[in-house]
Formats: C-alpha cells, sequence, structure tokens
C-alpha cells in the first residue's frame, strides 16, 4: 500500500521553514544547526533543535525534542497523522522514534551522505516489515537547509585555524 503526501508544496515549505529556525536556535548556541518541528492537523504541536553539545548526550537531536513535545501536547505517545519536518535527514536513531511513535509522512530538507536512513544509507521509514512505515520526502528547500550546515562547519573550520595561528 503506497503512501502519499497530504500536503501542498507551500505547507511543506512553509514548515520547513519552521523547521529551519529552530536549526537558527541550534547555531546561536555553537551546535550543529539541526531543527524539527512535528505537525498535526495543521498546527506546529512539537519543536526541537539539536542540543549535544549543550547537553552532552548522545540521544540530544532535533527530532527526538519535537517527538518528546508533541506527545508531550497530544497526551499519547503515538502520532497518527502527524507530519514531522527535519532540516537534515534523518539518522537511524530518529527514524526509530518516528517509526515507533507512529509519525505519518516525513519531510526533510538536505541529505546525509554520512548517516542518512531515510533514503541515502537504507530507507527505515518506508520498510514494510515494520508495524508502522511511513511517507518520506527529502529535498525540501534543500539548498537552503543544506548551505544552513555548510556555514556552520566552514566557520568552525576558520574558527579552529584561527586558533591554531593566534589571529
Amino acid at each position: 500500500m503506497e503512501k502519499v503526501s497530504r500536503l501542498t508544496n507551500e505547507q511543506k515549505e512553509y514548515f520547513m521553514r519552521e523547521a529551519m529556525k529552530e536549526a537558527d536556535k541550534a547555531a546561536l548556541i555553537a551546535e550543529v544547526p539541526i531543527g524539527a518541528v512535528v505537525v498535526l492537523e495543521g498546527e506546529i504541536i512539537g519543536r526541537g533543535h539539536n542540543l549535544r553539545e549543550q547537553q552532552q548526550q548522545a540521544a540530544a537531536h532535533a527530532e527526538m525534542f519535537a517527538i518528546q513535545e508533541a506527545c508531550r501536547t497530544v497526551g499519547s505517545w503515538r502520532l497518527e497523522g502527524a507530519q514531522l519536518f527535519v532540516t537534515l535527514e534523518p539518522c537511524p536513531m530518529c527514524s526509530g522514534a518516528m517509526l515507533l511513535s507512529r509519525v505519518e509522512e516525513v519531510y526533510f530538507g538536505a541529505y546525509d551522505p554520512k548517516g542518512g536512513t531515510a533514503g541515502t544509507l537504507m530507507n527505515l521509514l518506508t520498510d514494510e516489515r515494520f508495524n508502522h512505515w511511513s511517507y518520506v520526502e527529502g529535498g525540501i528547500l534543500e539548498a537552503a537547509c543544506g548551505q544552513m550546515l555548510t556555514d556552520f562547519f566552514r566557520s568552525l573550520r576558520e574558527k579552529k585555524k584561527q586558533k591554531k595561528t593566534g589571529n
């Protein structure tokens, strides 16, 4: 049974921009700029951004925070009918959390060639062997999402270089 998107391109871009606002929050505190939002019936019910460095926790990913907040908002671990938007293709942990929380649709911005499991290295989210699987669409505002990461890592490298040379 094939799943299809229930959103217009305008809606997809609007919610991805909201995820990008979360990524900006991460960048402001020197975190890798990844942001996520969970949407249900056209309303954002969960938001999150990367906090791995701040919290020194491997699981402190944007998607995890957005899912946790969404679950609190609806009062259930089931997010049936919800869409999740994230600026970078989800990793195995986050894809697993999406499956376990029953997220219906997943949209991401930039592809992750080193860790993406929503189509790049594998696709956990559409594997019909699981008891739940999601509609997945990548490349939403891909260039803008990717540029956020490129700019962040370029700045990080420049700061390290300046620290080495004493400038």
